[in-house]
């Protein structure tokens, strides 16, 4: 007759049936017969199954002090996996208030619950009462923070966990790698990757794919190469790092080799291994390549997801197919943010402010259009509150439009602190405009806030020998080579039957290197005739006018437009690119070429498109 007793103690203190809150008097009479039927966990794990998890948080209260690992592991996965973070408390707080105290596995599962459901606060919380710890607490707990950003904390932990004498594992040191950036974190890094070494854990695939992704974000693409030779097997994911590595840091001609290479090897593709391909097509502005990987795509039905398709559309923007992305844009289910940027970018950098609104009004010469615009935004006519970025727009397009001061006063009145990019825009206006006072201020702060930038000290250098201030240009220089920053050299590419040539400023690499140059000096005799008239102002260097024209002569783009003229049929279009601001001189040159010769010229440079059909650029000669 115990269960008796036990009910009539339980009808004379209702309370303690409940460890929550007050029941249904359904649920009532339900506890009271768990007095008489012992608790079944199957009925949990069904609600579960079922995905009644209310139920089964109900049947939790209902069992009470009854409730054990099983049970409690059972709805811990529930939650998980719905990500319900309130019923994943409520089992928590399930176990405290009954003085349960979980076993390492549970505890575990806690951390990686909280993780999931973004709560790193609770996470942590577990894990600082944990008086055991197992390299997967440890590891969870590390991806927690790796995970949310926290690269410091990650690393941090990871230090603790070898103090404790808690050997890591192959996730571990996977996990830890994706936290290894910065000076600090990649120091710490090549440290790891020593442990790593010691630790027979270099072949891993995960391991692996870790380290030389963390060595191609720092820039050692060399190194994480080395690590991806040495890699017993190669998977999707680590073929698609690499090939990520150097798309990224605009090796797009190694990256697309490489690809080439993996391919006949039979790598194993994804929807992210041909978007970092687009990547490097796009930098090369390969056309037809890009073409085929597009073909490729449709013909092995690769999924498409919303990143695959922004590639495309960047892709056929940077390579001068407006229709292509258009057609890509227009096809999508569904569209992000960056998609519509991406088309928005496409259209302003080819020149068609109309269609690119704010940035477009920057690129296309309207910006009366784009500051109507902008403080349309700012009087909240559309709900929509203007960002740092839209503050950028409007500062270059006032620069771009010749209204330094005013670009200058809206800097400085701006709700913002100015951003290195905002500063670079107005010092470039101020190139333009030969407004040495404001550059020379702008590009000071500039020199103070980015002192590894090379650009910036170029400009400034230009700007002061754009007046003749020789010595100043010198002092800049010098303060260049103190600081050991190197200027990237100008290159133009062009590619002719499947074969892209490279051109630097005064190439005596090339193959026809001579035949080019003569061709270039009788070309400018010829447009002499037409109206050509060199633009000295180029040239950045204190010698005399026939040497500043010799120099002219021998920019890369001239060059390569001068290579693909006599290389390709009449009428045919000639498709190049420049890694940097193409010059207004050799800008004047390729319309020339277009006018005289009947050519439709497309340059893309650093900044935008350059479309040029009967001499007239799309452009606008601004830019």
């Amino acid at each position: 007759m115990k269960w008796l007793s036990k009910m009539n103690c339980s009808l004379n203190h209702p309370k303690k049936l409940d460890l929550f809150s007050a029941i249904s008097p359904f649920s009532y009479m339900r506890q009271l017969t768990l007095f008489t039927f012992p608790p079944n966990l199957k009925i949990l794990k069904t609600l579960c199954s079922d995905g009644k998890l209310s139920e089964a948080l109900l049947e939790m209260a209902i069992l009470g002090l009854e409730m054990k690992f099983e049970g409690y592991d059972t709805l811990l996965n529930a939650c998980l996996n719905r990500r319900t973070i309130r019923d994943g408390q409520r089992v928590h707080a399930h176990m405290i208030k009954t003085c349960y105290l979980p076993p390492l596995y549970l505890r575990t599962r806690l951390i990686i619950f909280y993780n999931k459901c973004e709560c790193l606060g609770g996470a942590r919380q577990v894990f600082d009462e944990m008086r055991e710890r197992n390299v997967v607490s440890w590891t969870a707990m590390i991806s927690a923070y790796s995970q949310r950003g926290y690269s410091s904390e990650a690393l941090n932990l990871f230090l603790q966990m070898l103090k404790s004498d808690t050997e890591p594992n192959e996730f571990t040191f996977a996990t830890v790698l994706t936290s290894c950036i910065g000076i600090y974190g990649f120091h710490l890094g090549r440290q790891i990757h020593s442990l790593i070494i010691k630790s027979n854990f270099e072949s891993h695939i995960y391991v692996g794919s870790s380290l030389l992704d963390m060595y191609a974000k720092a820039g050692r693409i060399h190194e994480a190469r080395g690590v991806f030779e040495c890699l017993p097997e190669r998977d999707v994911v680590s073929c698609t790092a690499i090939l990520s590595g150097y798309a990224q840091l605009g090796l797009d001609g190694e990256a697309l080799e490489l690809f080439r290479k993996l391919q006949m090897e039979g790598m194993s593709t994804n929807y992210v291994t041909y978007a970092s391909v687009l990547t490097a097509l796009s930098g090369l502005a390969a056309l037809d390549h890009g073409k085929q990987v597009h073909n490729h795509i449709f013909r092995f039905e690769v999924p498409s997801y919303v990143v695959l398709q922004n590639s495309l559309i960047d892709m056929y923007s940077k390579c001068g197919s407006l229709t292509y992305s258009r057609r890509v844009f227009n096809n999508m289910s569904e569209r992000t943010v960056i998609s519509w940027n991406a088309m928005l970018v496409g259209y302003s950098k080819h020149g068609m402010g109309r269609e690119a609104v704010l940035s477009g009004c920057s690129h296309g010469g309207m910006e009366d259009r784009g500051l109507e615009i902008f403080y349309e935004m700012v009087n909240h006519k559309d709900g929509f509150r203007p960002e740092i970025e839209h503050y950028g727009c409007v500062s270059d397009l006032l620069g771009r439009a010749g209204r330094v001061e005013e670009a200058f006063q809206f800097i400085q009145k701006m709700p913002f602190e100015p951003t290195a990019a905002i500063w670079g825009s107005l010092l470039g206006a101020c190139r333009v405009h030969s407004n040495v006072d404001i550059g020379e201020y702008v590009g000071q702060r500039l020199l103070e806030i980015e002192p590894e930038n090379a650009g910036n000290y170029v400009i400034l250098s230009n700007l002061y020998a754009s007046v003749g201030r020789w010595e100043d240009v010198r002092t800049v220089r010098e303060r260049m080579k103190e600081k050991a920053v190197t200027k990237e050299p100008g290159r133009t590419w062009i590619q002719l039957d499947q074969t892209l040539h490279t051109f630097h400023a005064s190439d005596c690499s090339h193959p026809k290197r001579e035949e080019v140059h003569t061709k270039v000096k009788e070309l400018s005799v010829k447009f002499k005739e037409a109206g050509y008239a060199p633009d000295l102002s180029c040239v950045l260097y204190d010698v005399d006018e026939e040497q500043k024209e010799k120099v002219l002569l021998g920019h890369s783009e001239k060059l390569a437009l001068t290579f693909g003229l006599v290389n390709t049929p009449e009428g045919t279009p000639i498709r190049l690119i420049k890694n940097l601001r193409i010059c207004v001189d050799c800008h004047n040159f390729a319309k020339f070429v277009s006018k005289v010769y009947g050519r439709k010229v497309s340059l893309r440079d650093k900044n935008r498109f350059h479309h040029i059909v009967a001499g007239i650029c799309s452009c606008g000669d601004y830019w």
